[in-house]
């Protein structure tokens, strides 16, 4: 058997079916921000960022937004710009016209702090972000955002 089918089984059938899962939850799931952590080939890595703990930002962020889906993507290309982290919006502030946030050169505690605390008031759409974080803001091309499957 694949480790894809595997990995299928293992999650649980509200995962499975999206029907499945309570109002509650599909309500949160809606005013949930998505948070796209890059640990390709250069985010991520110690060689590249010595110094930073990339683990402990990943763990902060998981532990941080618990109503937020946190992923880990592979590279997303703007390896110039490691450690990156993209926020994309709430669903509602999609439809509102918000749009996802890039961040860049993201090596250090304070700055994943800024960002948790920023989606935790509502993030992009619904909560002005800390002012430092224009600091690390930075507009990838449009091949980068169409190849990395995060909508503009």
């Amino acid at each position: 058997m694949s480790g894809r089918k595997k990995a299928a089984e293992k999650r649980s059938p509200e995962k499975r079916n999206p029907e499945q899962r309570s109002p509650e939850k599909r309500k949160a799931e809606a005013a949930a921000a998505t948070v796209t952590v890059c640990r390709g080939c250069c985010c991520g890595r110690p060689e590249k960022n010595p110094g930073t703990d990339h683990r402990a930002q990943l763990t902060t962020l998981r532990e941080r937004l618990g109503a937020h889906r946190v992923r880990v993507s592979d590279c997303l290309d703007v390896c110039e710009q490691s450690n990156v982290i993209v926020v994309s919006p709430a669903p509602a502030a999609r439809a509102d016209g918000a749009r996802p946030v890039w961040l860049g050169l993201i090596h250090d505690a304070d700055a994943v702090a800024d960002i948790a605390d920023w989606i935790q008031a509502g993030g992009p759409g619904l909560a002005e972000p800390p002012a430092i974080l224009d600091l690390y803001r930075f507009a990838p091309s449009r091949r980068i955002r169409a190849e990395s499957g995060i909508e503009a």
